[in-house]
């Protein structure tokens, strides 16, 4: 991963925009989101997908930042969508992804320093998880819970029916030595307590950010992704009884090594994300 890109790395959210909706793309930015996806998939007409492509070359000509969502390798929109991000690094999220060898081409075909992240939303991708992961430009999987729920024939939003597609993720993940990955939407957008309960949800599987289609959605997002006050006096704390590295105890817990890393790692996402 290249340090242009550690903002991904660390984002607890990544907002949609339609990429054929120039107007929203600073909104979006304002949004206090920790990142932007430009969306020239499933948000655009096919009609208006080359406005989107033209209107994306223009941001990141002016100097904005952000993810660009492409179509699928075989739709009749990719080989443009492709040939649009050339000129300059950037980084894709590459949607319907089955297997390693499709990020692979991608990688190539990008320019020097750009990166990939994956949409695990198929049956196949799920299973194949590990592989897709570890192929180098991966800087971090995303959940699409729609997409698959759609393939399986089950709720999007019945989080026990996704549980082993989640756990496939961020096992993928850790075993790579990338970052934990992102979970999928809340396609609901006005049922804030559940999309509390989703994140929390997330969250307790390993998962350290979620996809936003809405602003609205941004804050609750970023609030539960965000060690609280509690997390992080107990991670100073685990650390200082860790001492000299020796076994210590806090709180009638034995401090070892597996526990001192998880404190260090939760103070480390307590620190600055976005670009903007």
């Amino acid at each position: 991963m290249t340090c242009m890109w550690d903002f991904i790395a660390r984002a607890r959210s990544l907002l949609f925009v339609p990429g054929d909706r120039p107007d929203r793309f600073e909104k979006a930015v304002a949004s206090g989101a920790d990142g932007v996806v430009l969306d020239i998939e499933d948000a655009v007409a096919p009609e208006k997908k080359a406005e989107a492509r033209k209107h994306i070359r223009c941001w990141f000509a002016e100097g904005g930042v952000g993810i660009v969502r492409i179509n699928a390798a075989g739709t009749p929109w990719h080989e443009d969508d492709v040939a649009a991000l050339a000129g300059r690094p950037c980084s894709v999220m590459q949607p319907k992804i089955t297997n390693s060898a499709q990020v692979a081409d991608l990688m190539r075909r990008l320019p020097s320093g750009s990166t990939v992240l994956p949409l695990l939303e198929t049956a196949e991708g799920i299973l194949r998880a590990r592989e897709i992961c570890s192929e180098p430009g991966v800087t971090r999987a995303v959940f699409g819970n729609a997409d698959l729920g759609r393939e399986l024939g089950i709720d999007h939003a019945d989080l026990s029916a996704l549980s082993f597609a989640r756990c496939q993720i961020v096992l993928a993940s850790a075993a790579s030595c990338i970052a934990p990955p992102i979970d999928g939407v809340m396609t609901a957008l006005v049922e804030d307590k559940n999309l509390t309960i989703e994140a929390e949800h997330a969250a307790s599987y390993g998962f350290t950010g979620k996809l936003c289609i809405h602003p609205r959605q941004v804050p609750i997002v970023n609030a539960v992704f965000t060690p609280s006050a509690a997390e992080i006096h107990w991670a100073q704390q685990v650390l200082a009884a860790a001492g000299d590295g020796s076994v210590g105890s806090f709180d009638n817990e034995v401090v070892g090594k597996p526990i001192v890393e998880r404190a260090r790692t939760l103070l480390s996402r307590a620190g600055g994300r976005s670009p903007y």
